[in-house]
């Protein structure tokens, strides 16, 4: 008797789109000294890039600055795995500097914060106190805003 493998079918552009404008965590795997370094972060979606807020210290703000070069990955599932999606991508990051794009890019996580109902602790992994305002994360500088850019290979899988 012989046994074919299933694969899972892949998600057209439009629908991982979706999955990344409605999620709002990641992970993102860095180039480690020795072993890859994952790392969970928050991110907004502008339609055409992913941005991220990072705290100024840590593997991370090591790692990146040695290679910008990272693997980034969204998922969405059931608690059962009954429905299951998920996008990974390659690509390099860039520290984003411009005030003007800086401050539209925090006001965005702002607005994501509140839009899903985020516990204020989660200021603490953004370099603010759980008892800050969260609009501060617009009004102070904190942390880098980093940008997915040079996209080179995507993979996105769905449920059968």
């Amino acid at each position: 008797m012989r046994m074919d493998i299933v694969k899972i079918p892949r998600m057209d552009k439009k629908d991982y789109d979706q999955l990344i404008n409605e999620g709002y965590i990641c992970r993102i795997a860095f180039m480690g000294d020795r072993y890859p370094y994952v790392a969970p972060f928050l991110y907004v979606f502008d339609g055409n890039f992913m941005y991220f807020l990072s705290t100024k210290y840590g593997k991370k703000i090591q790692y990146f600055r040695k290679n910008p070069y990272i693997s980034v990955e969204v998922e969405k599932y059931t608690q059962d795995l009954s429905n299951y999606t998920f996008v990974t991508m390659q690509g390099r990051l860039d520290e984003v500097r411009d005030a003007i794009e800086k401050k539209k890019i925090r006001q965005k996580f702002v607005q994501m914060i509140k839009t899903h109902n985020l516990s204020t602790n989660i200021l603490a992994a953004l370099g603010h106190s759980p008892k800050d305002p969260i609009d501060s994360i617009a009004t102070e500088e904190r942390s880098c805003i980093w940008k997915l850019v040079g996209v080179e290979d995507i993979v996105a899988l769905k449920n059968l």
